[in-house]
This record gives structure tokens, sequence and C-alpha cells, in this order.
């Protein structure tokens, strides 16, 4: 029987001259272990060749040892029909990045031939972090393969370039990433290899299932809310620039016109601030002190304004009706300025108490107030209206910055029957819907009805003394995370 077969049949194969050369290797021991014996037992230098054998015996063995741990786990230079290992069945050269494993796995398409199906499965991999969504900015130069270094650079850590934006400079081009990582892979590695490719100036930060539409679908979207809503253009603005400070300044301040700031027509852009001519006459600040604006984000700024322009005043017609424990029906709808006349006679039916809880201030000139307030450049309005037409309550969610503040107020004889927390809970629901953090009240430790509305929210409570008023902050960040996978959040968006 040859060796082949005894090798194909599972038999161990043996060789005469193996046996040959082990036998002679014994006698050939034998013989020098009498050499050694007679030079110990009748040599001067007995026990100087007996230490040196000794020495040399343990350096053959360590040598042995060590010879054996390298050579005796090396993988089968042949084709021996068992199961691949998970880095034998990568294709490509190693180390490079096309032979890293994809996010689409094909495992199960390279087999052995002749090997069973139960050979040829992959060993279970284990469980890897699931991938991360990140938003990346970075100024390369303008010049043939920038872009591809780039490219390779984060194709080296596995991360997948799912859109990209150009922003155009008179020196460079700020790129604009929506990457998914491995799990593994942290911020800072992908900024130094964006680094090491020539990226300057770069940052990053946690993006999220919404951020993959696409860059038009996106302006699109919030030029449809823009032009439904005139109190949507802050948020449309907040949105499209991402984390950024927006502030409105009007025109008048308390009945009287103000000094108008110098900016042109068209804007102004300022590295991280942006001023725009408001419809209405007055500024609106936009302010990113992290990131720079581009000329692109200017021009996509400016346009939703002067859409916001040209369609005028404007806020959804819709309202819901309610009926009171005692079986009274409100109304309750969007309110703007041309329910000036009607906020003002409900301001004369309000006890001075009322309206010092309210306002925190002389109740002589409340009504300073109301054009600001109702304005929808400024915030959203609910107002509570009876059968017979008369507004008996007023609820205002109002953009203070990058902060949202809640303010209500209800007619005195309308008042302990659930209208200021149908208001509250409308309010916030709104700021949720925008995507606020958080919502503020300003009030007055005696005023137990505001205080309770705030408690009935069940949200976690913060409460602070500033100059004897109480400010209370509810934090809806749970609330936002839970609305970002809702469709509609409140009931009040409907056409």
């Amino acid at each position: 029987m040859s060796d082949v077969t005894r090798a194909k049949h599972g038999r161990p194969v043996h060789h005469w001259r193996r046996d040959l050369v082990e036998l002679a290797a014994l006698f050939t021991a034998v013989a020098v272990a009498d050499v050694v014996a007679d030079l110990v037992g009748h040599g001067p230098d007995g026990p100087m060749l007996l230490a040196m054998s000794a020495l040399a015996l343990i350096a053959t063995a360590g040598f042995h040892t060590w010879w054996s741990r390298r050579h005796g786990h090396a993988p089968p230079t042949g084709d021996t029909g068992a199961r691949p290992t998970a880095q034998s069945r990568r294709t490509g050269p190693t180390g490079s990045p096309e032979s890293k494993p994809k996010s689409k796995s094909t495992s199960g398409s390279t087999s052995t031939t002749g090997s069973t199906s139960e050979e040829s499965s992959a060993t279970p991999d284990p469980v890897a972090e699931a991938p991360t969504l990140w938003r990346m900015r970075t100024t390369v130069q303008d010049a043939p393969g920038s872009l591809a270094a780039l490219c390779t650079a984060l194709a080296g850590y596995q991360v997948d370039i799912l859109s990209l934006q150009t922003h155009p400079l008179a020196e460079g081009t700020v790129d604009e990433f929506l990457l998914r990582a491995p799990g593994e892979v942290a911020a800072s590695e992908i900024t130094r290899a964006v680094s090491s490719a020539g990226g300057s100036g770069t940052w990053i930060e946690r993006a999220d299932a919404h951020d993959l539409v696409d860059a038009p679908t996106r302006v699109l979207g919030l030029a449809t809310r823009t032009a439904l809503d005139a109190a949507e253009l802050p948020l449309a603005l907040r949105q499209l620039l991402g984390r950024c400070t927006i502030r409105s300044l009007p025109a008048t301040t308390a009945g009287k016109a103000r000094e108008p700031e110098s900016v042109p027509v068209e804007g102004a852009l300022e590295d991280t601030v942006m001023r725009l001519r408001a419809p209405e006459g007055g500024v609106i600040t936009v302010e990113r002190a992290y990131l720079p604006f581009t000329p692109t984000e200017f021009a996509r700024a400016r346009a939703l304004v002067e859409l916001d322009a040209r369609l005028g005043p404007r806020i959804p017609r819709s309202q819901d009706v309610l009926t009171l424990p005692e079986g009274n029906a409100i109304t309750v709808r969007r309110a703007d300025t041309g329910d000036l006349d009607a906020a003002r006679e409900m301001h004369e039916r309000c006890s001075a108490r009322t309206l010092g809880m309210r306002y925190h201030g002389p109740v002589g000139d409340v009504d300073r107030y109301l054009n600001h307030l109702l304005s929808p450049r400024f915030g959203r309005t609910l107002a509570v209206q009876t059968a017979s037409g008369r507004i008996v309550g007023l609820g205002h969610l109002l953009w203070d910055g990058d902060e949202t503040e809640v303010a209500l107020l209800v007619e005195d004889d309308w008042q302990r029957r659930g209208i200021g927390s149908e208001l509250l809970g409308r309010l916030v629901g709104m700021a949720v819907e925008a995507g606020c953090e958080s919502v503020y009240a300003v009030t007055q430790a005696s005023n137990t009805g505001m205080v309770a509305a705030m408690r009935g929210l069940d949200l976690p409570l913060d409460y602070q003394i500033e100059e004897g008023t109480l400010v209370v902050t509810a934090r809806l960040s749970a609330a936002v995370g839970e609305a970002k996978d809702v469709a509609d959040v409140t009931e009040f968006r409907k056409a």
C-alpha cells in the first residue's frame, strides 16, 4: 500500500529510512555517553566536564522547546478538507482595505469542494458593536485627488460614506459627510485619519436616522413647514443649520420705533454669525459658535426668509372643540396679531392680581406686550374661545434664543376648570414636536395653579428662585427622543 493510499485512509505513514536514522542516533548516543563516563571517572577535569555537559543539555532542551512552539502550531499548507478559518475565508491581499469584511457578508458562499454542509458553515464570530452614525465636516484643498484621499483614509477604518455635501469656498472646499462607522471606532480615530489625509478644521458629532434624508428633500420639507406656519421659520432655520442660537429683534419696542441695525437687505455673514432682515422689518440673528457658516448655508437661510416674506402672516386655522367637566364647550385654536383686540378685552376683564402674576410688573401697561406675544415670529399662541366667540384664555410658547418659555393667562371667572392644564399640555406637545429639550415657566410661588399645572405634566422639573420669582423648568429630553419616531406628536397639527 503506497504512502498516499495510507494517508487517504487515515493510516499512519512509516518510512524504513526514518527507523534506520533513529537506530544510528541511539548507538551514537550510547558511545558518547561511554566516552563521557570514562572522562569523568578517570580524568582530572571530570567535574568540570560534567557541569559543561549539564549546561549543554539544558540549552539543547530549551532550544527544542522554542522550536516546537514556533513550528508545531503552524497552519497546514495544503488543502486538507478541513473547515477554513475566518481569516482564510477573506479574499484579497491581507492588510488592504479591500480585504476587510463588508457590512453585508456572504458567509457560506465560499466552501471547499467535497466538504459537508456542517464543515462549510462559518464559525460564528463574536457579537460586534452596533454601527454608529456620525456627521462630520472638514476643509480640504480644492485639488484633484483630495476627496479620494479622504475616502481612502475612511475606508481604512471600514467607515461607510452615506452622503456628501460640498460647500465651495474662496480657498478650499468644506465637505460635509454622513458616516456609518463600526461601533468600536471612536470619533478621535476618524478625525486623526481625516487629518492625516489632508483635512483641516474637522468637526464631528453623533447623528441619528433622521439625518439619512438627503439635503434637497430636507430643505423642501423645511420650506413646506415654513409655508404652512409663520412660526416655523426659527425652527426651520435651526434644523437647517444645526445647533445654533436664533434671536429675533423686532423693529419696534414698547410701541416705539427702534433704531434699525446696519444690516443690508440681502443680509450679512460674519464667520459664525449671520444676520437677516425679517419680513416685518426686524432682524433675525443666527449664531453658531462652534462652526463657521458657509456661503451655501447663508444662501439657504436667506431663501427661507425670503419665502416667509413673500407669503406674509399666516397660521394654521385648525381648531379643537372640547367640553369642560361642567358641560360648557370651548374651542382651542391658534391665535395671532389678528386677535389683538379680543386679547385686550380679556385683559380688561382680568383682575389686577391675575395680570400681576402673569406679567410680573405694573398692570397698567400690560397691553403693550400683546403685539409681541401674538406675533408668530416669536413663537406660537393658543387661544381658548367660548361658544359666543369671547377669548377667555391665552397660552404662549415663546422662542427665547436656544431656550423655550411657556406662559398662561386665564380669565378669573374661567380659572380652576382645567383650561390652564389643557393649554400647557398642548404647548408642551408643540415644544416636543419642535425638538426643544426643555421649557420653563416664570411665575410666583403663590401661583399655585401654574405650579400644579407644571407638576401635572409628569416630567422631571427643576425649581429655581430668581429675584423673588419662581422659575420652573420641565426637561423634555425623553419625550423628544420618543417623538422622533412618531409622525404626529399632537393632534393639533391636523389640517
